[in-house]
């Protein structure tokens, strides 16, 4: 419902009607709104992580790899419904505490997560970035929010730019036996 309606025209009143269940259910699970809309969040957020998983641990040389990651995101980022339920709650952060500091931490965590999948790739092929492996998580979901907000009002904007901008990222990078 959240993601049809919207955070602000959804309540726990008819998430619990669409679910089949008594308000008081809903709220035996989830202390408010504001609770269940991050764990659909949540939800959403661990998909795309393991959708970007998937696409560096296939077979093949990094850039096979770049490729295959750019095919996920030209099928998966800036999904309109998506995109404006994480602006909305973030909207909604301005005035709540619990949520600003809810979505402050999950973007952390997502951003460590991304580090390390970073982390792992380059030190798999045996290189070293002239930066730190939270620096380009940084720069690449910064990009990722960015271009996901452009393609969920216009679905022509090219998510490739993903792969270009991992591609000059790494054009920087060492092995350590060139330094």
């Amino acid at each position: 419902m959240f993601l049809d309606d919207g955070y602000a025209a959804t309540s726990l009143d008819k998430v619990a009607v669409e679910a089949g269940y008594s308000k008081g259910a809903v709220y035996s699970n989830f202390s408010g709104k504001e609770e269940l809309c991050l764990a659909v969040l949540d939800s959403l957020h661990e998909r795309q992580v393991e959708g970007v998983v998937s696409a560096f641990s296939g077979e093949g040389d990094l850039d096979s790899r770049i490729d295959a990651f750019a095919r996920w995101a030209r099928a998966n980022v800036g999904r309109p419904r998506a995109m404006a339920l994480e602006v909305e709650l973030a909207v909604a952060a301005r005035h709540s505490a619990y949520v600003a500091e809810e979505l402050r931490r999950r973007h952390r965590e997502i951003r460590t997560a991304t580090a390390g999948l970073i982390r792992a790739v380059v030190e798999g092929e045996g290189l070293r970035l002239s930066y730190s492996y939270e620096e380009a998580a940084t720069v690449l979901l910064s990009l990722g929010v960015g271009l996901g907000a452009l393609r969920s009002i216009d679905y022509e904007v090219d998510v490739e730019l993903f792969g270009t901008a991992m591609r000059a990222l790494l054009a920087g990078a060492t092995r350590p036996q060139d330094d």
